[in-house]
């Protein structure tokens, strides 16, 4: 069968989580692709899920936040030659959540903070950087 991303292009969806002063949500990455990387969270799309409901599932899982209502910000088509991954993503922007973020998942992530779009901590992921240029302005 292979794994999605290294021996076939892997589905995936990534979420803007967007407060109300404009700042958004990153997470610094410690796993492969672009370990080390701040990346907007995501992941995979299992069989059968549509993409935002994956989006809103990855989002809760990794930041223990409740995820209201997504609006689709458009498709990345990420190849990531260092990491050898070919991965397109359906990427959403959530401005209607609750709670407070948590690093829920610190075997993945390392670390997180609220950041102005026009301030972004380096490095930036790929998939990030195409979600940004997506965003429509607040």
């Amino acid at each position: 069968m292979g794994l999605p991303g290294i021996d076939f292009p892997g589905f995936g969806t990534g979420l803007v989580i967007r407060r109300s002063d404009g700042k958004i949500l990153l997470y610094k990455r410690m796993k492969s692709p672009e370990a080390g990387h701040w990346n907007i969270v995501g992941g995979k799309v299992d069989h059968m899920e549509h993409s935002a409901d994956a989006a809103c599932r990855e989002a809760e899982e990794e930041t223990g936040l409740s995820i209201g209502p997504v609006t689709f910000l458009g498709v990345s088509e990420q190849r990531i030659e260092a990491d050898r991954q070919h991965w397109i993503s359906m990427l959403y922007l959530a401005d209607n959540f609750a709670g407070e973020p948590q690093l829920t998942e610190p075997d993945k992530l390392s670390e997180f903070g609220w950041f102005s779009p026009d301030a972004l901590p380096l490095p930036l992921s790929v998939f990030t950087q195409e979600a940004i240029r997506l965003l429509p302005k607040s």
